[in-house]
């Protein structure tokens, strides 16, 4: 048995390679000489400005051109941090004018949820495609305006689900797909941090659309989703809030949701502004794959079970490794290619669905069918 695991994980770690690729696009050169296209960033808040502009030196198809921002200190500090001339510094008022701005391919929205919608479509409407992080909008005919209009004016749309382009993650799949632990019973995804200043836009629902379940526990909802390999059919939950903590006087806290799967397989997820987790495990008859952290900005760990033997299985680095710099250059590759993105604009709608069925359950007390 033991030389049967051995098998396994050389096989999981030449899949993780495989995949990596897969979901990246392959290693050409692009079109036109070689240049990399150009990323416009909207909005220098710390995600932004600390995982994200870092990562373009990694990238073998994108580079950063443009800032957006309504701090022009901000866009002095970062533009002479990162050698991007004045013209290419933007404030939310002449954001409309990047039309004409060459350099400018793709505009990575990193806002407020709220204004996710408005930003992509002003974005498609001057002729660039967008990257846009998660959750996609506060509503689904939110999501929905913005896939119709980069579709009007032919451009991609791709959401910043940066963890499936994380090797860990994209191992896990693999396994849970090709039954490594049989067939699957249960899947468990738990996203939460202890939330700090009050004043945060998080807890603003104007802004955030919600609390932890359209932060953090986006993560639990999509994990369960791309594990299961299918959409569920039934959503319900229950809600954990403190209205006397002044944090949540306009969200919620912590929410604990069950999926139903069209197979029987069944999805627990929780989102939390008040504990802290970062896990994903699937359960199958002959196993269980398991990560943590599952989906945090590096560091995670997977082990995987099959019968009586259990390991850590740690895929190998590749050219896409990194999951921020691979995200990047997955839109590129598709820009480039004209191929749809593995998490395009429908991707985010999809889970914007369901967390509105979360909240519907929540409110009314019952089981929402899908």
């Amino acid at each position: 048995m033991t030389e049967e695991i051995d098998r396994r994980t050389t096989l999981a770690g030449l899949g993780a390679i495989g995949l990596t690729a897969a979901a990246c696009g392959s290693a050409q050169v692009p079109p036109g000489g070689g240049r990399k296209l150009g990323y416009a960033i909207v909005g220098l808040g710390s995600y932004a400005t600390r995982q994200i502009m870092p990562r373009f030196k990694d990238c073998r198809f994108s580079r950063l051109t443009a800032l957006v921002s309504g701090t022009p200190s901000k866009l002095e500090q970062y533009g002479e941090e990162y050698g991007i001339p004045g013209r290419n510094r933007y404030s939310y008022a002449n954001f409309d004018s990047i039309r004409s701005n060459p350099d400018v391919d793709i505009v990575y929205i990193i806002l407020p949820n709220s204004m996710h919608a408005e930003y992509t479509v002003r974005a498609a409407r001057a002729g660039k495609h967008v990257m846009c992080e998660k959750p996609m909008a506060v509503s689904s005919a939110e999501c929905q305006q913005m896939i119709a209009a980069c579709r009007q004016a032919n451009r991609k749309l791709m959401i910043g689900y940066r963890s499936r382009f994380q090797p860990h993650n994209i191992e896990a799949i693999r396994l849970a797909r090709s039954r490594a632990v049989g067939k699957p019973g249960l899947i468990e995804s738990e996203h939460g941090f202890t939330i700090g200043d009050p004043t945060q836009w998080r807890l603003k629902r104007a802004l955030s659309g919600g609390g932890s379940l359209m932060d953090i526990g986006i993560y639990s909802v999509q994990a369960l989703r791309y594990m299961a390999g299918e959409e569920p059919v039934s959503v319900s939950s229950t809600e954990f809030t403190d209205r006397r903590d002044v944090r949540f006087r306009d969200c919620e806290d912590r929410i604990a949701f069950n999926f139903l799967f069209p197979s029987g397989l069944i999805g627990q997820g929780f989102s939390s502004y008040n504990s802290n987790h970062n896990h994903l495990r699937l359960s199958g008859d002959k196993g269980w794959i398991d990560l943590d952290p599952a989906t945090s900005y590096g560091g995670q760990k997977m082990r995987v079970r099959i019968g009586s033997d259990e390991r850590e299985v740690d895929p190998p680095a590749g050219p896409g490794a990194n999951q921020f710099a691979a995200q990047l250059d997955h839109l590129s590759q598709c820009v480039l290619t004209n191929r749809e993105p593995i998490v395009n604009g429908e991707e985010g709608l999809r889970d914007l669905r369901v967390m509105e069925a979360i909240y519907r359950s929540m409110k009314e007390g019952r089981t929402i069918r899908l």
